[in-house]
Parts: C-alpha cells; structure tokens; sequence
C-alpha cells in the first residue's frame, strides 16, 4: 500500500511539474544544421570490419561500437561502403558476398551487414549513406573470385588495367549492371542516400608533364564509335559514357525513392589551373574522365564531396581557394571530404588536428547552400589521432546538428508534434511530445540563460528524452525524410 501511495505522489508531483509551463507563440532560431559525417571502408578492412574472417557477434560488436562513437560525436551519417569491387556487403541477386567479410569471396558471413547497420545507425539518429565503387572489378588482379563474380560472368566487359581489374563504362552492359545493382539496394534496403567515389576510370601513372603512361585499354570500343560516324575525341567520349551514367542514375533514385540523396566524392581537383595557381599532376577531366564540375551545375547530384585532402595554404593545393572555387560551381551543396587520417601521418608528417579543426571551420563559412563535410576516415577519428576527436566534441560538434534539407526536392513542411510536455527530475527535465507521424525525426531545442540552443536530434519513433536543468522555454520539431522542418512546438515556464 505504501509502495502505491508513493506512485500515486510521484505521478501528481510529475502532473504538477509539468504544468509549470504552458504553449508560447515566441520565435525560436533555426535547429542547428550540418552534414557532419565519415566514410566506413570495407576495401582492405580500412574502417570496418577490422579484419577478415571475424564471427557474425565480431563484426556486429565493431559496428555497434563505431556507431557508438559516431554517435557520441554527434554524427549524422555515415557514408558505408557497401560494393568496394563488384561484391556485396548485402544480400544480393547479382553479386556475391564480399571477400572483406569472411575471406573467401561468397561466403555468406551469416547476417546481412548493410541491413544490420541501417537497424543500428537509424536507432541512434544517424543516417546511412551506402557507397559503391560502379566500375571496378578488382583492386588486385591476382585476387581470388567466387563463380558467380563478374570476371568469371562476364570476362568480356572486363579490362585489365595495372594490377587491377575493370568493368568498361562504354561497353552498355557495365553502366546497366552497375546501375541495376544501386537500384536493388535503393529499393530494398532503407538507406538516406547512394553516394560514389572518384572510380569511374582508375587512375594511371603520369609523367613529369602530366602524361598518362598507361591507356585504359577501351580502343575497340572507341574505333567502332568512330566507324559509326562519332566525332569526339577519345576523352570526350569518354565523358560522355559517365555523364549519361551519372544523370540517368539520379533520375532513377529520384522516380524510386525521392527522399535518397545522391552524392559524389571526386578527386578534388577539376582540372589543374581551376582555380588559377593550383597544379596537380592527375587531371581528372581527362584522366577519369570526371566533369564533376557539370554534375554540380547540372543538378545531377543532391551534394558534392571533392577530395580535399590538402593543408590550407597558399600553395599548389589549398583547400579553402579549392572549397570557394567548388561552392561557386552549383547551386547544389559541396561538402568537401577531409583527410583526418593525416594527421601525424607518413603521407603529411607533422599535421596536427588543428589542421582539420580549422577546416571544419572553413566549411562553415558559405554564402551559399548548406554547411557540411566529410571525414576520411573513421578509424582515424575513433582513434582520436592528435586529440582531433576531444577537440571536435569540445567545440565544433558540442551542438547535434540535423543533416540539411533539400529544398529543390520538398518545400512542404510535416506536421507539428501535437503536444509537448515538461517534468522536472533529479536527473534533469524530461521532455515528452506526441507524434504526428510515425516517420518522422525530431529536434529539441532549449532556452536556457537567455541563449537557444539545439540539445537533441533524435530517431523515429522517439516521443521522450531527458535534458539537464530546468529550461526557460522548449521547442520541439518534426523533420521528415527530406531534411524539411515543421514549425516548433514551444512551451515556456510560467
């Protein structure tokens, strides 16, 4: 009897608390915004799973503790590499399991990775971005395949190239199966976005006046487009194969699923001379055949990832004369990628992490769509090499941050939640709201000390969260799966 007497209390004591405040009309600023993530490579067991041939438990365990630390971070997506050469780390119809999981290509390593870190990433409010290399067939020739791997289906498509093997964008079979293989993955699984890499021709060797010493061996293919009466040169011809690629596979995602984002990580350099005084010895223009610059301006992608992986200075690569050169290209968002994994490095000996704490910085002064950037990778930021890590949560990510909106694809807004309430507690405020919609995300914001401040971004289907001291006022916001916001709903104490 006493023990129910006491719940009785507690819950009049919490009815009471919660009455301390009541709706308000005030004007609340915008939920903090940026697209705060990090590239998880599979390929040689760069990021994850950490080595070849761990248990199903193993490789859950490293997932959830990566994606514990994005978490902690204040993360909001991942960029998780899902097809590192025409294998899978997902159960697929056209390719086999991949080698990076169990050892041996097309073992099945006894769960579905992808699916698994989707379940995980979405219940701690991270997004997940599944990343494939399209064209390449093997990053080692020598490297062992499983029957069904497309070296041993299609040989045909395939070109030897180094010591690598390639799938042939201008043979139409490449660009069709590369294409099938991202929509199959678009339509299954219920990943934020698609996002590729700078692999669409592999790079070759140069020499001192920028000359390729390797020809990506497409000769036949090019010598029939000519005998049919094409005029390009060999270059723009091939330019041509991976524009259509590019722009018909974002036409495909978006008559899909309109809410996945498209994005693109190509070598951060345009061309050389682009902006004036930078120099490079790979021209991706022509070596790549990447006109990343007509895939921003022609709204091809929903964001830009240039490879930005140089120290900010005023010499032959600088990162913030290349980043305002790339932001001026498009109306679409560039966020560059950012190479933390130099810091202290052999590549880059003697980059501290105030390095990548300055560009982080840098990414956030725009004139023009929205902030963000991406880690290379995150193991170096799970290691917090040089204190990168302590000083990104003590400063840039003290705030969570909601992934930008999309406005060229939704300018409707989703419901309003329908009720906020407060209690207060020994351990804090508890603040609970109910859901329009079981689809949605939510932001919380706080008046406290006069100052707004963005505490919370949480997952789906999350109607409650605890915030320290006692706020003047709380905002509550919907988002939905376009990054679009609805009006808060905000109380104030009395």
């Amino acid at each position: 009897m006493k023990f129910a007497f006491f719940l009785v209390l507690l819950s009049a004591l919490t009815q009471l608390s919660a009455q301390n405040y009541q709706p308000s009309r005030e004007r609340v600023p915008m939920v903090s915004r940026e697209f705060r993530a990090a590239w998880v490579a599979s390929v040689y067991n760069i990021d994850w799973p950490s080595r070849k041939g761990l248990s199903a438990a193993s490789q859950k365990a490293e997932l959830r503790r990566l994606l514990d630390q994005a978490q902690q971070m204040k993360l909001n997506a991942i960029i998780f590499q899902v097809r590192p050469h025409a294998d899978a780390l997902y159960r697929s119809k056209y390719e086999p399991w991949s080698h990076w999981l169990t050892g041996t290509m097309g073992k099945n390593p006894g769960y579905d990775p992808l699916k698994y870190c989707i379940q995980e990433a979405h219940a701690r409010g991270v997004e997940v971005h599944a990343w494939f290399n399209p064209f390449r067939a093997l990053p080692n020739a020598s490297m062992a395949t499983s029957s069904d791997h497309i070296t041993k289906r299609k040989p045909g498509v395939i070109r030897p190239f180094r010591n690598m093997k390639w799938m042939d964008i201008s043979d139409p079979f490449a660009s069709r199966r590369a294409t099938a293989v991202i929509m199959d993955v678009v339509s299954r699984y219920d990943v934020d976005g698609i996002h590729l890499d700078d692999y669409f021709y592999p790079y070759p060797q140069v020499d001192q006046a920028g000359r390729a010493k390797q020809n990506f061996p497409d000769q036949k293919n090019y010598n029939r487009y000519r005998r049919q009466g094409g005029r390009a040169d060999l270059h723009a011809w091939r330019r041509g194969h991976v524009d259509r690629f590019v722009s018909n596979l974002y036409t495909s995602i978006k008559s899909k699923k309109p809410h996945v984002r498209f994005g693109i990580s190509p070598f951060g350099i345009w061309q050389p001379g682009y902006p004036r005084g930078i120099e490079a010895s790979i021209n991706a223009y022509h070596h790549l055949a990447a006109d990343s610059r007509k895939w921003l301006s022609k709204g091809w992608v929903d964001y830009l990832s240039p490879q930005l992986y140089w120290r900010n200075q005023p010499r032959k690569q600088s990162y913030s004369a290349l980043l305002s050169w790339w932001r001026k290209q498009g109306r679409r968002p560039v966020w560059p990628g950012i190479a933390t994994d130099r810091i202290n490095s052999k590549v880059d000996p003697g980059r501290p992490a105030s390095e990548i704490w300055k560009q982080v910085d840098l990414s956030r002064t725009i004139d023009r769509n929205w902030v963000g950037h991406i880690h290379w990778s995150m193991k170096s930021l799970m290691q917090n090499r040089g204190g990168v890590k302590t000083g990104l949560m003590k400063n840039a990510y003290a705030e969570p941050a909601l992934v930008p909106p999309m406005p060229w694809l939704s300018q409707s807004k989703p419901p309003t939640v329908r009720q906020v309430n407060a209690a207060r507690s020994s351990q804090g405020t508890q603040i609970s709201w109910s859901p329009p919609r079981r689809d949605l995300r939510f932001a919380v914001q706080t008046l406290q000390r006069g100052a707004w401040r963005t505490v919370s971004v949480l997952p789906a289907r999350t109607s409650r969260v605890m915030v320290s001291g006692s706020p003047e006022a709380i905002a509550v916001s919907s988002v939905d799966r376009f990054g679009s916001v609805s009006s808060p709903f905000v109380i104030r104490k009395k």
